[in-house]
């Protein structure tokens, strides 16, 4: 997996076709502006990716990727 392939503005999905987010930079940072995301940005691990195509395809469904993302501390 070439992690140099993921870019901003990329649909994040699960395993199971689920949308989880947008690649909001460099990282997986989700979007705080998506739907899914509740208004904060979220960071997705480097490690959950399966595939970089048109989308980002992680190697596990959405409902369990959402429930262990991890949340940008506020300053």
């Amino acid at each position: 997996m070439q992690t140099k392939h993921i870019r901003e503005h990329m649909e994040v999905v699960g395993a199971d076709e689920e949308h989880v987010g947008t690649v909001d930079g460099g990282q997986i940072k989700l979007t705080k502006s998506d739907p899914v995301t509740g208004g904060e940005h979220h960071f997705i691990p480097l490690a959950w990716v399966d595939t970089v195509d048109e989308k980002v395809r992680l190697s596990m469904d959405a409902e369990e990727a959402i429930a262990d993302w991890e949340t940008e501390e506020s300053d």
